[in-house]
């Protein structure tokens, strides 16, 4: 029995690598579809060696804003978008992340119009769970609420939250406003995760899906935006992170026999992302083991 799916993001190359270091988990990443030499033998390339090797596959869509002011715009992203999805269904992929991007009317139509594109999503992809991710400033869609609200819109079997941990963080701490990294990390402990996952599987069916990097944070004009770096060299601490997802995943999953799959996706610098996924994995089953004893 696997307690968690864990891994990262990975090109064809490098599927290799990720399977003989023991991952259980790999993910596409969005560059592998914004490439126009990236064909559908690549894709399916990609699902014949990753079907054998792992036991998770996703695929994390382009950046490509769901809304826009502008309707041919607006049209030209969300045929990207499917047309990915169904590269990514040929690859294998269970889940298709998808981050819906900035807010264009700052009004109820955004919500309407991303509700109006994942219907569309789900009827032309069959066979794929789509996976929202809860973004690091309100000035992006997204938020809680409004992912529930989408589920409730679009149905809940096929529609999931995806909570990149640092940015959820960010986003309530006040650090996408403030800039206050240090000072909202000393605040930050093992409560205020558990909190975040138990509001996590109220969203969630089939599947719990988490990522996670360490992040500093840097000024834009007015904006205050987030820079992955190494573990151990940012924000949050993964100390009380590590604590609560290891008691979480052994008390309220996996003990209580949740129909969930659960999975942790390391979504660092690519220089260093099989060192941190490995000390990602290491830290959270070192707690985990405790409560297993």
């Amino acid at each position: 029995m696997i307690l968690f799916d864990w891994g990262t993001y990975n090109g064809l190359s490098k599927l290799r690598v990720a399977a003989t270091l023991g991952m259980k988990l790999t993910e596409i990443p969005p560059r592998d579809f914004s490439y126009r030499r990236r064909g559908e033998d690549y894709f399916r390339e990609y699902g014949e060696f990753a079907r054998k090797a792992f036991t998770t596959i996703t695929a994390h869509a382009p950046y490509y804003n769901v809304v826009s002011t502008d309707r041919a715009v607006m049209e030209r992203s969300w045929r990207a978008l499917i047309a990915a999805a169904r590269q990514a269904k040929l690859a294998g992929a269970e889940i298709y992340n998808l981050h819906l991007g900035w807010r264009a009317f700052m009004d109820s139509r955004d919500l309407e119009y991303a509700a109006e594109f994942l219907k569309r999503l789900l009827s032309e992809v069959e066979g794929i769970t789509v996976s929202v991710e809860v973004p690091y400033t309100r000035r992006m869609l997204g938020l809680w609420d409004e992912v529930k609200a989408l589920r409730e819109e679009v149905g809940g079997d096929r529609l999931i939250v995806s909570v990149q941990l640092e940015n959820a963080w960010m986003l309530e701490k006040g650090v996408s406003e403030t800039g206050a990294f240090e000072a909202a990390d000393r605040e930050t402990g093992p409560d205020y995760w558990r909190d975040l996952l138990r509001r996590t599987l109220e969203l969630s069916s089939g599947y719990l899906s988490l990522r996670f990097s360490q992040v500093i944070g840097f000024a834009f004009g007015r904006r205050i935006l987030k820079k992955r770096v190494p573990l151990g060299r940012g924000y949050p601490s993964l100390e009380p992170l590590a604590k609560a997802l290891a008691e979480f995943m052994v008390r309220e999953v996996w003990s209580k026999g949740l129909q969930l799959r659960m999975h942790i996706i390391y979504t660092g610098p690519p220089e260093t992302k099989y060192r941190d996924t490995l000390n990602l994995y290491t830290a959270v089953m070192g707690e985990a083991v405790e409560h297993l004893k």
